[in-house]
């Protein structure tokens, strides 16, 4: 019996090991070697995936809490974890207010979807740039808004009440989208901005992606922001929202996988570039890449070694587990520009050991 199990966790690792995507297969076991991080809700379901099969495959251990991208900036700033996630990339600023320098290691690609509750509405709904903006603003209050009804011709709206749910926490979630709104409402930019915590103008707060997905299940009439992985989780019914070429398009891997190599170009030059209402009639218009933060310089080798194997296995292998969880594989240029990266990480100001 021994014996059998030893073969099976051997045929594990090699069939992991094995996977397609390029890059350096895992090493040989490094199971004294533990690994902590924190974060962003929003790649957690890929994430989760990822640390269950890498320690099956090598040992390594990695403990993640997801608590939020501002929690997993504030606890690699405190240097209480080996690396912070994010959806929101480091500015010029806060770069400048860390005690180190941060490396940006993209993951993933994934959508942020407006996931709604009206359970006589039988027609999918369509939202443009304003009604979406209106909503959040609590400009627009009731369902059958002519902001809503322009965009939903020949359907019979609700007159329901609107009730906005947007993130409690510091997230990058609420980064992206508000970034988004920032981006195609004068009058969002205005008055609120974009950051990982804004001051909502309307509307009801719950933390994590897994709070605003529950609200919106158990509310009829509410409408809120999550990751795509958890509206389908959940099985909530999201919106097609108007694009930069002026279609309405639904949220799925397709449109979100086109949305992210429009901005290849732009994400070659600089990682925490916006993809945010990209260009194409089908990119789905709040896509963006999400982040592990790493500081650049490391002081314990060991941890350093496993967190940069892993990041390789992550962007190369990892990449096959993306698509059945609804995130988008990273493009070929983004592989290359986080290989770079990987490569810069050092331990006491030396280059790592061959790994």
């Amino acid at each position: 019996m021994k014996t059998n199990k030893i073969l099976a966790a051997a045929l594990v690792a090699a069939a992991l090991a094995g996977c397609s995507g390029g890059g350096t297969p895992a090493k040989k076991p490094l199971s004294n070697v533990t690994l902590t991080g924190a974060g962003a809700t929003f790649p957690y379901p890929i994430y989760s995936k990822w640390f269950d099969m890498y320690r099956e495959s090598t040992g390594v251990q990695i403990n993640y809490q997801s608590i939020g991208s501002g929690g997993g900036i504030q606890q690699l700033k405190a240097g209480t974890v080996d690396f912070g996630a994010s959806d929101a990339p480091l500015n010029d600023e806060k770069l400048a207010e860390m005690p180190h320098a941060v490396v940006h290691i993209p993951t993933v690609g994934g959508a942020v979807v407006l996931a709604y509750n009206l359970p006589d509405l039988k027609e999918p709904l369509q939202l443009s740039p304003a009604a979406l903006a209106g909503i959040f603003l609590g400009t627009v209050k009731k369902w059958n808004d002519p902001a809503i009804a322009a965009a939903n011709p020949g359907v019979t709206l609700p007159a329901t009440a609107v009730l906005s749910v947007h993130r409690s926490d510091g997230s990058g979630t609420s980064n992206i989208f508000t970034t988004y709104l920032s981006a195609v409402s004068p009058g969002w930019k205005s008055k609120v901005g974009a950051n990982t915590s804004v001051a909502w103008p309307s509307g009801v707060g719950a933390k994590g992606n897994e709070g605003v997905s529950g609200q919106v299940k158990q509310t009829p009439g509410s409408i809120g922001y999550v990751e795509l992985a958890y509206a389908k989780q959940n099985n909530l019914t999201v919106a097609k929202l108007q694009n930069s070429s002026g279609a309405f398009v639904e949220p799925s891997l397709a449109s979100t996988t086109a949305a992210i190599e429009a901005s290849a170009q732009a994400l070659a030059a600089d990682v925490r570039a916006s993809t945010v209402n990209a260009a194409g009639p089908d990119a789905y218009p709040i896509a963006a890449l999400t982040f592990i933060l790493v500081y650049q310089d490391q002081t314990d080798e060991a941890k350093a070694k496993a967190l940069a194997d892993f990041l390789t296995w992550a962007i190369h292998q990892g990449q096959d587990q993306v698509e059945a969880l609804q995130y988008a594989r990273l493009p070929a240029a983004i592989i290359q520009v986080d290989e770079q990266e990987i490569a810069r990480l050092t331990a006491a100001g030396k280059p790592l050991a061959s790994r």
